[in-house]
């Protein structure tokens, strides 16, 4: 599997995506190239004061034929706004209602929290974050995509970097690289952890609160998110600590081989870890970025692949700094906060994504 990704910054908060995505890498037998994104620019209007926007858009690939989806090179129009992209896998059986949504809403697209918005926990197929560039699955191995099934493309709109003002209009898109033939089905594993960061020292304000904080991303973003926060940290137990650090250890209850790892936080971030069967003989590292950079989110392969059986259990270690907030000018204008996760540039995350076959 391999992700060429722009060139690492050392600037550590977003201000505008820096570098050029890398030409596409020549396409192998029995594949094409498949364009598709936004058909007209849009402009995000987050609601009240907030500066995120999560919108999703109907992307339509025009299959008439199972294909595989084998690599994808999300481009970013607007790439002073643009936080991040997901692409969901819509089946055929569900397009006629997926689309009968699209048009029930106003404006392009749908606003939308977590995931697509649309129900049944669609599969990510396809992702980008800063540092991302064209992403190309070994031979044969692919995402299934039936005829006549549909993507959603939820992209992350984020007006800090502009100073909370209007970024303008975005038309963003994705080019697709699709094969024809029999492939091993991927699948995409999500592995969150717990974020549990206080203010830091010196630091004061209502936000400082945890209960505070977390009625705020509610009214940001919903009930689920709150609850997200809370089922994190019970998820994850004694590694959800208020503190820096947080830990979360998650058995593997399906055997699979991994292709690819990479892991995803916001601004805040400092490190972040994927552990294979820590403390246990044959203990292996997947992912490790001592000195996290927004700009360089890319998924790394991991080699020829790696099993896992059930039993096994994965460990996602991130490491957050509040003192950060001072220092960005995306954050240090805003009040202090206790941060758990959430969906805003401001909130964080701590997540790990696997690009997993199953075992035959």
């Amino acid at each position: 599997m391999t992700t060429p990704a722009t060139a690492p910054t050392t600037a550590v908060g977003h201000a505008g995506h820096t570098g050029s995505p890398p030409a596409s890498q020549p396409l192998r037998a029995g594949e094409r190239f498949v364009e598709t994104g936004l058909a007209r620019p849009f402009t995000p209007d987050p609601p009240g004061d907030d500066a995120d926007e999560y919108r999703c858009f109907v992307v339509d690939p025009k299959l008439t034929e199972t294909a595989f989806l084998t690599g994808s090179q999300f481009e970013p129009q607007n790439r002073d706004i643009v936080h991040h992209a997901i692409f969901f896998r819509i089946p055929a059986g569900d397009a006629a209602r997926v689309r009968d949504y699209d048009a029930s809403t106003p404006g392009d697209g749908w606003q939308c929290f977590g995931d697509a918005g649309v129900g049944d926990d669609p599969s990510w197929v396809a992702s980008w974050a800063p540092g991302g560039g064209e992403t190309i699955y070994p031979d044969g191995l692919g995402f299934e995509l039936d005829p006549g099934s549909l993507l959603v493309m939820q992209i992350h709109y984020s007006l800090l970097a502009t100073g909370g003002k209007p970024g303008g209009a975005d038309r963003s898109g994705i080019r697709l690289r699709l094969a024809s033939g029999a492939r091993t089905p991927l699948r995409t594993t999500l592995l969150p952890a717990a974020v549990e960061l206080p203010c830091a020292a010196g630091e004061s304000g209502p936000l400082c609160e945890r209960d505070a904080a977390v009625a705020d991303v509610v009214r940001r973003f919903g009930p689920e998110a709150g609850g997200r926060a809370d089922w994190l940290r019970e998820l994850c137990g004694d590694g959800s600590e208020p503190g820096p650090t947080q830990s979360c250890t998650r058995r593997v209850t399906r055997p699979a081989t991994l292709y690819g790892v990479g892991g995803h936080m916001h601004l805040l971030g400092r490190s972040i870890k994927v552990e294979l069967n820590p403390g246990k003989p044959g203990a292996r590292t997947l992912l490790d970025v001592p000195a996290f950079n927004f700009d360089d989110q890319a998924v790394r392969p991991v080699g020829e692949g790696v099993t896992v059986e059930p039993g096994d259990t994965y460990r996602v270690t991130c490491t957050h700094d509040a003192a950060l907030r001072g220092q960005l000018p995306a954050l240090r204008k805003l009040p202090p906060r206790y941060v758990v996760w959430g969906e805003g540039t401001a909130d964080e995350m701590c997540l790990a994504i696997v690009i997993e076959a199953p075992a035959a």
